[in-house]
């Protein structure tokens, strides 16, 4: 008995573990796009374009000037920049991978940032939008997590940028938003239900 229960304790751990674990690369993996982003839009101003080839040196270029900068990880939700002299601590409450759009509070101010990669912009110069250069018939679930709200129903008509539902994960609520306009087909979840990554939320006409 008494090995029985060392056992499923230590298989706990493992469990809690690996957990962290995934939280950590979850998160890892959520500036590292924020950082390989060409252009970033904040608050719907003017995108600021940066470079960042030589982050693994401690600089990064923003508009053609370098600055010296060093991001280190809080916690799962939370970075320690600091840019020149400058430190702050920036909070990421809101992350929408089909969109490339996320909310981060910097000293209690909730900032909208708007990502783009080289390929949205060459898209963009030749006359087409990444979101709309395919027909989007589809929703997944960018990460695992929990449904919190499910905002749409079978035969909905949805925007591009519409709020679908909100999903729980690495304890942050994330607004999925549509990717283009359409009708809703089928809604695959509700309320409370789990979720995996890449799993289907909703499909569209």
């Amino acid at each position: 008995m008494g090995f029985a229960v060392t056992l499923k304790a230590r298989n706990g751990g493992k469990k809690k573990e690996e957990k962290r674990a995934h939280i950590r690369d979850l998160f890892r993996n959520i500036v590292q796009k924020i950082i390989a982003m060409y252009k970033v839009q904040v608050n719907h101003n003017d995108a600021i374009e940066i470079d960042p080839s030589g982050i693994s040196s401690g600089e990064v270029k923003v508009d053609g000037k370098i600055h010296q900068t060093n991001v280190h990880q809080i916690d799962h939700r939370r970075i320690s920049i600091l840019l020149e002299t400058t430190s702050f601590v920036a909070e990421i409450t809101d992350y929408n991978e089909t969109m490339k759009e996320m909310t981060i509070k910097i000293n209690n101010h909730p900032y909208q940032v708007h990502l783009q990669d080289k390929l949205d912009l060459m898209l963009k110069s030749l006359g087409m939008d990444a979101g709309q250069s395919a027909k989007v018939n589809v929703l997944k679930a960018p990460m695992p997590g929990l449904v919190l709200e499910v905002r749409v129903k079978v035969g909905d008509s949805v925007k591009k940028g519409d709020p679908l539902l909100v999903l729980e994960a690495m304890k942050m609520e994330n607004i999925l938003k549509s990717p283009a306009d359409g009708i809703i087909q089928k809604v695959h979840v509700q309320k409370s239900a789990a979720v995996e990554k890449n799993q289907t939320l909703i499909n569209f006409a």
